[in-house]
């Protein structure tokens, strides 16, 4: 069995993972807070349409 680990905080993940697509890569973190801060270091720093993205793909939190 493969140890998963979260992509923001590196923490063991343990209960669901929720799945975060950043700039068309997919990565697994461990809980909202982490989804919520892998988005803002990846987001730009101004949205005219004011949705977080990465050049013209957005960023996507899917729960798994």
């Amino acid at each position: 069995m493969t140890e998963e680990t979260c992509a923001a905080c590196d923490c063991r993940i343990e209960a669901e993972a929720i799945k975060v697509t950043v700039g068309g890569r997919t990565v697994e973190v461990c809980c909202d807070e982490c989804a919520r801060v892998l988005g803002e270091a990846y987001a730009p720093t101004s949205s005219s349409a004011g949705h977080e993205s990465v050049g013209n793909e957005p960023i996507e939190a899917i729960r798994t």
